[in-house]
């Protein structure tokens, strides 16, 4: 009797566990004798660039923070009232950074040994505050910066050239990255005396890759000045980044 019971508790035990081993993924289940690949592949897609993203500001400075605000907001206001001018739409405006901090008088070693000041001595305040910018009319984004920089603007920086709606680019870059993987899944089975059989996972990664261009903007201009800082926009490529899983059948 206590045989049987001992029996029958070892065999209610190990139906959970058998219950949860079915449940256990491991991975794609694919025929006895066939092979898996796996391959990664790109694709690109080039397009010319409809906006350029930029970043303009400016950097003041007062002996107290008070003044320091002030005056940061006076010079950035004619900045903002200068892009709207120029045509860019308040929401393709945006404050990225907005700081204040302080200007230490700097310290020095005498002869003696002995730091002058001792301890750091605030000598004044500093402010900077900058706004991103989205320019859709490319071919007037040197104009704009020129413009800018009569508006007060001490730091510009940028371009980083971009598309407004990239799906259909992005879409072109993934055809020819799953195109490339097919492809050269093919050529590897028939090295190999096999054949594709299916695929069993894909996996995506990728995005843009644009390319890098100098952008050619005054830092100082005078008031004669009447040609704009000239600005090259290229190219811009696309990337679509494929990881695909096939099954190899002999």
């Amino acid at each position: 009797m206590k045989s049987t019971l001992l029996a029958l508790t070892a065999a209610a035990m190990a139906l959970p566990i058998a219950a949860q081993a079915h449940g256990v993924s491991t991975g794609p289940v694919i025929a006895p004798g066939n092979t898996l690949l796996s391959l990664s592949a790109d694709g690109d897609s080039t397009r010319t660039p409809d906006l350029a993203v930029f970043s303009a500001g400016v950097n003041s400075q007062a002996k107290t923070a008070g003044a320091a605000l002030t005056a940061n907001a006076a010079d950035m206001n004619k900045v903002v009232a200068a892009l709207k001018a120029a045509g860019i739409a308040e929401r393709d405006i945006q404050t990225s950074n907005l700081s204040l901090n302080p200007i230490y008088q700097p310290q020095r070693s005498l002869p003696d040994g002995t730091i002058d000041p001792p301890q750091p001595k605030v000598i004044g305040y500093q402010v900077n505050n900058t706004v991103t910018v989205k320019q859709r009319n490319i071919a007037q984004f040197g104009r704009v910066i020129d413009t800018l920089v009569s508006a007060g603007a001490n730091q510009v920086s940028g371009p980083s050239f971009q598309m407004d709606k990239p799906d259909a680019a992005l879409d072109e870059a993934r055809t020819e990255a799953m195109r490339k993987a097919r492809a050269r899944a093919q050529l590897y089975a028939s090295a190999a005396g096999l054949k594709v059989v299916r695929i069993l996972s894909i996996t995506e990664g990728g995005g843009y890759v644009p390319q890098p261009q100098p952008m050619y903007a005054k830092v100082a201009m005078s008031a004669m000045d009447s040609a704009p800082s000239p600005v090259a926009a290229g190219e811009i490529s696309l990337n679509a980044n494929v990881t695909v899983l096939f099954e190899l059948a002999p």
